[in-house]
């Protein structure tokens, strides 16, 4: 049986991934476990051809650019040229996961923040229209 190009990737930890931050050096990992995991991508060479631009890549250059990836909704296209510049899997290990884990608490209560903050503004302007109304 053949082995596919994914059974044949090294497996890059979060700190080798880490020291790729440059324009002469940029890797990225993108991926989830719903399409397959986290893939490292040395993107180095495309960075001038980004229809973003550059600094788009270079600002999440060295680490998890997966969110940044998926929320910009990128084409098949763009996806299929992803897939040149794969060069290995991203190793999950304990103190990734941990990591990982405390970046989406914290995003989630910083979410969960702006709605309480956005609910009280809200019942402030209610409030003052109501009062304003009285008078």
């Amino acid at each position: 049986m053949a082995e596919t190009k994914e059974e044949t990737l090294k497996e890059f930890t979060a700190e080798e991934v880490f020291k790729h931050t440059s324009q002469e050096d940029c890797w990225l990992v993108i991926g989830n476990e719903s399409n397959g995991g986290p893939k490292v991508y040395d993107v180095t060479k495309y960075l001038d051809d980004h229809p973003g631009g550059a600094e788009v890549m270079l600002d999440v250059a060295g680490q998890n650019a997966d969110e940044f990836f998926e929320d910009i909704g990128h084409s098949k296209e763009a996806r299929d040229e992803l897939k040149k510049h794969l060069i290995g899997t991203f190793k999950l290990d304990e103190a990734t996961i941990a990591k990982m884990r405390a970046d989406a608490e914290k995003k989630a209560a910083q979410g969960s923040q702006n709605s309480m903050m956005m609910v009280a503004v809200v019942a402030l302007i209610a409030i003052y229209v109501a009062y304003t109304q009285m008078a």
